[in-house]
């Protein structure tokens, strides 16, 4: 499932299609009225977190790529798009196996922009306030709520606790206000390298944790389990990484 990093990247690459006008687009579901995005000129495209905002005058379309989801920009697979646009000067742009959605009201009504970790509006202090509210939450919980930590993945999520050295099954109410706020700045850390690290196809090659079978800091077996009630897949070392309930 693509993070906020790499839906900040689609975000840059279709910059050339802002101010475009849509000359024709289809869908291949029921998801969207593809016709109501015909002759509209598309004004912005904005994100929050995995979600991917192609803004309209009067509407939005969400795009979420799920687990599988991907794009073709002036290009196409040999399978019809889950959306497919193509504009007035015959450039084109896919979508394929994705969840589409349409909004109708203003975006500032429906995002919390101070949850997407990336964000310039990005709230540290709003996240810990929504964390303590629930005193049995874990932090590999905590860090893959998107209400909390908007973009953050699975990748990101294991990258940044093994950074500060933090077990994935921690109560975040066990955890010192010190290490809670480590966690944090490991998470928006780590995602601004993943963006980094994507661009410069060095991603894989720089992981510590995930999918890792070693430690690299004390070269023990890297223990792999379902987590959380989100049961997603941890990786960690349980020796640096420390339990704290």
């Amino acid at each position: 499932m693509p993070e906020g990093p790499s839906i900040l990247i689609l975000k840059e690459l279709v910059q050339q299609f802002k101010h475009k006008t849509v000359a024709e687009a289809t869908c291949n579901n029921k998801s969207l009225d593809a016709s109501l995005l015909v002759d509209k000129c598309i004004i912005d495209f904005k994100s929050w977190g995995k979600h991917f905002l192609i803004c309209f005058p009067k509407f939005t379309v969400r795009i979420h790529m799920m687990m599988f989801g991907t794009y073709r920009i002036n290009a196409h697979t040999a399978k019809p798009p889950r959306l497919g646009v193509r504009f007035t000067d015959d450039t084109e742009l896919n979508f394929y196996a994705c969840q589409l959605q349409l909004i109708m009201e203003p975006l500032d009504k429906v995002y919390d922009w101070q949850a997407d970790i990336m964000s310039d509006h990005w709230s540290s202090r709003k996240a810990i306030k929504k964390m303590k509210a629930d005193p049995d939450l874990l932090v590999c919980d905590a860090l893959m709520d998107q209400h909390i930590f908007s973009g953050v993945g699975n990748i990101i999520k294991n990258e940044a606790l093994f950074n500060a050295r933090i077990h994935p099954e921690s109560l975040v109410s066990a955890l010192p206000p010190k290490k809670l706020s480590e966690m944090i700045n490991e998470a928006v850390k780590y995602s601004f390298q993943f963006l980094e690290q994507k661009q410069a196809g060095t991603l894989k090659k720089n992981w510590k944790a995930y999918h890792k079978k070693e430690c690299p800091r004390n070269h023990v077996p890297i223990i792999r389990k379902d987590t959380g009630k989100s049961h997603r897949t941890s990786f960690y070392c349980e020796v640096c990484q420390k339990l704290y309930k």
